[in-house]
């Protein structure tokens, strides 16, 4: 299978680490703009949707982390 993105793992990474269900996060990205279901959160997590440099911004201002955090080192 081809991977569609390569933040996938690192913001399911962050999610677990500030102990985050998928709904509950999708709730804070819902909350500053951006409509994303539970669903899609897990394609991006997976690897299987790709994502945007927009939708990269919104994951790290929902998770309150630098978008560069995002990118495994």
């Amino acid at each position: 299978m081809e991977k569609k993105n390569i933040t996938g793992p690192q913001v399911r990474k962050i999610r677990v680490s500030k102990q985050l269900s998928q709904e509950e996060f999708t709730a804070k990205c819902n909350l500053i703009g951006w409509d994303i279901s539970r669903g899609t959160l897990a394609k991006i997590e997976s690897q299987v949707r790709r994502i945007t440099d927009d939708e990269v911004a919104l994951i790290a201002k929902a998770l309150k982390v630098r978008i560069q955090d995002l990118y495994e080192k």
